[in-house]
């Protein structure tokens, strides 16, 4: 049985309607784990998108890799709705910090775009997917890292106001995490610069719209925002830090 909508996604849930009209990025990205994904030597078992959303990995690899079907799983109802990829044996209703469903243990392929970052520990929450693969199974991941949006720390420093954006993980602890099972094949630390419009307001604007602007810090006064706007870096550009990460479990664990 499916498990009820997690609290934390009741954002993701009112603005699905929008989310793929503003995800040009995670777009890019997914193709680009595809990319990878798409000519792994797959054994037999499970494979899995890990907060699928409306399935943009998928959707990547059935144009890269056709037949290659993963199993959509993602805490929010609402995007889940809105993925074409969905069959009634090919979707979950999960929310992933309670680990994973019984069904995916011992994978042949668990991929993951811009989702483990909003897990309440991402690092051992990577570790429970590496051990969820079976021996020969392969773990492809993508996710925004610490080291992210720079412009705004700098306004925050200049308007003598707290940064409240989301603490991201920091990419040297997954990879730890990562490489504590895994054998890791391609280790990429990706940066883009995504044009949103002048000034700050723009790229805020647009993170609600996906429906990622909530954070894990408390939120600024009124005039805060006012002053950290104002000390927006000049530009239209905003930097995302990104780790991309693609590994396979051991066929022969060691002792």
């Amino acid at each position: 049985m499916n498990q009820p909508r997690p609290a934390s996604c009741d954002r993701f849930d009112r603005q699905a309607a929008h989310y793929d009209t503003h995800a040009a990025l995670q777009r890019a990205v997914a193709w680009r784990l595809a990319h990878y994904a798409a000519g792994l030597p797959l054994l037999p078992g499970p494979r899995a998108d890990l907060g699928a959303g409306s399935g943009l990995v998928g959707l990547a690899l059935r144009q890269q890799a056709p037949g290659l079907e993963l199993l959509q799983l993602d805490g929010s109802a609402a995007l889940l709705r809105r993925n074409p990829l969905l069959a009634p044996d090919r979707y979950r209703l999960w929310d992933l910090d309670l680990g994973l469903p019984p069904e995916l243990n011992h994978c042949s392929l668990i991929t993951s775009s811009f989702a483990l970052q909003w897990l309440q520990d991402p690092a051992t929450r990577l570790r429970d997917w590496a051990a969820a693969l079976a021996p020969g199974g392969w773990l492809a991941l993508a996710v925004p890292v610490a080291g992210s949006f720079p412009q705004w720390q700098q306004a925050a420093d200049q308007a003598r106001v707290p940064c409240t954006a989301r603490r991201l993980p920091e990419a040297d602890t997954l990879i730890g995490a990562a490489a504590s099972t895994l054998a890791l094949g391609c280790l990429r630390r990706l940066v883009f610069s995504v044009r949103y419009g002048p000034g700050g307001r723009a790229f805020l604007r647009q993170l609600r719209r996906l429906g990622a602007g909530h954070s894990d810090q408390a939120s600024l006064s009124t005039a805060q925002w006012r002053r950290l706007l104002a000390h927006w870096p000049p530009g239209d550009a905003v930097s995302w830090h990104v780790l991309l990460l693609v590994g396979q479990r051991p066929e022969r664990l060691a002792p």
